[in-house]
């Protein structure tokens, strides 16, 4: 069965990005660590995202992570996602991307109204909660968000767009692994209660 996956980076102090959306405390990042236990570095071949990704079948996000990917795009502007059905949450109207194999679906619906198009998207695959904040509150909130794999960055920025908006319904979360990279970032990996 799918599961519900928050996959993102946050600094040390819970922010996923800066007030102004900026993700160059992630991508100017160069730390190290040396250690016997380190894998490979999230973005490495073979690294942590790469075995995530292909265990996705869609992927829902808001309409600010949305934009971001669009003016952000990789290899001159081609959709990074092809091939996975995305839903962006939002009221407003927005641009599609154009490409091949791209399937993008944006509207104004809750996490509940979505969920059964969205898990049937995804097959036998996982669906990916994207970001941002909200959206990720939103399926914590309605009792959808299976799992938590977050990427600490030893960064603190101080301020900036939080983990989630708010606090999360039924307390703790289940630890359910780590993983120690050579960049120096950790993953944790948690499970919510649903």
């Amino acid at each position: 069965m799918s599961k519900l996956q928050y996959y993102c980076a946050s600094s040390l102090d819970g922010y996923i990005a800066e007030s102004d959306d900026s993700l160059t405390w992630l991508t100017g990042y160069e730390g190290s660590y040396d250690g016997a236990d380190a894998e490979p570095s999230p973005m490495e071949a073979g690294g942590s995202y790469e075995r995530f990704y292909g265990g996705i079948g869609a992927l829902v996000m808001g309409s600010a992570t949305y934009e971001f990917i669009l003016d952000h795009q990789a290899d001159g502007g081609s959709w990074p996602y092809a091939g996975k059905p995305t839903w962006v949450l939002t009221s407003r109207d927005l641009p599609e991307p154009e490409g091949d194999d791209v399937d993008v679906r944006i509207g104004a619906a809750t996490v509940e109204d979505i969920h059964d198009e969205v898990v049937a998207a995804a097959g036998e695959r996982h669906v990916w909660v994207v970001g941002g904040g909200n959206v990720a509150s939103q399926y914590a909130d309605a009792g959808l968000l299976d799992e938590l794999l977050l990427t600490i960055v030893p960064v603190v920025l101080g301020h900036g767009k939080p983990l989630f908006d708010r606090r999360l319904p039924g307390g703790a979360l289940q630890l359910a692994g780590t993983s120690v990279f050579g960049s120096g970032m950790v993953e944790l990996r948690y499970e919510l209660a649903r």
